[in-house]
């Protein structure tokens, strides 16, 4: 990779990691703080960042580098951004800290610990599956988190309520927020956690989160995602699974709005009879830039992977998709399947996608390919000869395109949510 080691970027981002300590992990954020001196953030050559140039808009947009601070959080402000009739534990995230007095969870099932309440054998976990070298931002985020939220779920423990996650952003004394987690479900578990992300004014911050989870045998977890953002926040999202025998993880990613995202989803299928599967929709218009970056690896015998990304992209706005998967020579029996579907409703919208395969195995199906291209004319035409107006008739094709992502959503009460936000979108772009 090629990289910026000695930028005003790095520089000021290193000035400002070395006045956070993460208690318990200093040893782990000194490793952040040395893979940036060595190697830096990505250069616009780099082949991973290549289409994202996330270093220039850093070094373009923000120019307080610390961490930002806590901000102050009304009740009304949260019950705002509850989800209609989804009954749920809820997890406030303000500025990236936990926020206990604002959240509200019951721990029969599952319990919370702050990273500084960790004992040295949860501590020795932190950093094992999202791992500094695989990524600078994860590096970063190592470097500049103060804390972070540790969730376990016993042996055998079904949460049945799935859990809401509300991430409240703010530049507030320094504009660049580190949410850390780290997600330990025990064998035999059964839990789904929804992420909503809110600005809470347009102002510039860098959202550079990162999660670490490990679904151990015979669990089941499901992952939803919704990024809402102000057109100023720019985000990387770094997302890591080790994924175990006869385990099931499967992640939904609906982004909407923001300056720049760029999302790394990583599943390691680590044994027989697990399963991936990854669910992405991009609706985009304005100058939004989107860049969703997916790996599937396939390590052992008789695993699956599903995945499917589909974009639509108006104005000026851009769309990134590489997906990767990995099939490993000891991966006999591997099911991998992989697609990206794009419609383009102006010419100055822009998707680059390169959907990867790599397979040193023999015995397999994998399949992968990617679709680009505008409205389907004649299907506009029929709508249209059976007296819908033309504006419906373009709402119902691109609805019935996005639908295919929205019924991998397994919650009823969040799916009415996620279509009532793709129409509202659809109807602006």
């Amino acid at each position: 990779m090629t990289t910026l080691t000695k930028n005003k970027i790095t520089e000021s981002f290193l000035e400002a990691a070395l006045s956070t300590k993460a208690k318990n992990l200093v040893d782990l954020q000194q490793e952040g703080i040395d893979f940036l001196k060595k190697e830096g953030l990505p250069a616009q050559k780099a082949e991973e960042y290549k289409f994202t140039h996330l270093s220039k808009k850093l070094e373009t947009n923000i120019s307080n580098f610390k961490a930002a601070t806590k901000v102050n959080i009304s009740t009304e402000q949260v019950k705002a951004e509850l989800i209609a009739d989804l009954d749920a534990h809820l997890l406030v995230i303000n500025n990236g800290q936990l926020d206990l007095e604002l959240s509200s969870f019951s721990e029969d099932n599952y319990s919370l610990k702050s990273f500084a309440d960790l004992s040295t054998e949860e501590a020795q976990k932190i950093g094992k599956i999202a791992k500094v070298e695989k990524d600078p931002f994860t590096a970063l985020n190592t470097a500049n988190f103060g804390c972070g939220t540790y969730i376990h779920i016993a042996k055998g423990k079904v949460v049945e309520k799935p859990i809401l996650i509300l991430y409240f952003n703010q530049a507030n004394e320094g504009q660049v927020i580190s949410p850390r987690f780290y997600i330990d479900a025990e064998a035999n578990t059964e839990a789904t956690f929804i992420e909503k992300i809110i600005s809470l004014d347009e102002a510039v911050y860098f959202l550079n989160s990162v999660s670490e989870v490990k679904v151990s045998d015979n669990s089941h977890l499901h992952y939803y995602k919704i990024q809402n953002e102000s057109k100023a926040a720019i985000e990387v999202n770094n997302f890591v699974t080790d994924i175990h025998r006869d385990a099931t993880f499967s992640a939904f990613t609906l982004s909407l709005q923001g300056d720049m995202i760029r999302n790394n989803l990583s599943l390691n299928l680590l044994d027989s009879g697990c399963e991936g599967n990854m669910y992405g929709l991009y609706l985009l218009n304005g100058n939004s830039h989107v860049d969703n970056h997916t790996n599937v690896d396939h390590t052992m015998p008789h695993a699956d992977s599903n995945e499917l990304y589909k974009g639509i992209l108006g104005d000026k706005s851009r769309g990134v998709f590489n997906g990767k998967i990995f099939v490993r020579q000891d991966a006999q029996k591997t099911n991998a399947f992989q697609q990206n579907n794009n419609i383009l409703l102006s010419d100055d919208a822009i998707i680059n996608t390169k959907p990867q395969l790599e397979i040193w195995a023999d015995d397999v199906k994998c399949s992968h390919g990617c679709t680009t291209g505008q409205l389907d004319e004649e299907a506009l035409f029929y709508l249209q000869a059976r007296g819908i107006g033309k504006e419906e008739a373009r709402g119902l094709l691109l609805y019935a395109f996005a639908g295919e992502i929205l019924d991998h959503i397994k919650i009823e009460a969040f799916k009415e949510y996620c279509i009532s936000l793709v129409q509202e979108r659809l109807g602006n772009l």
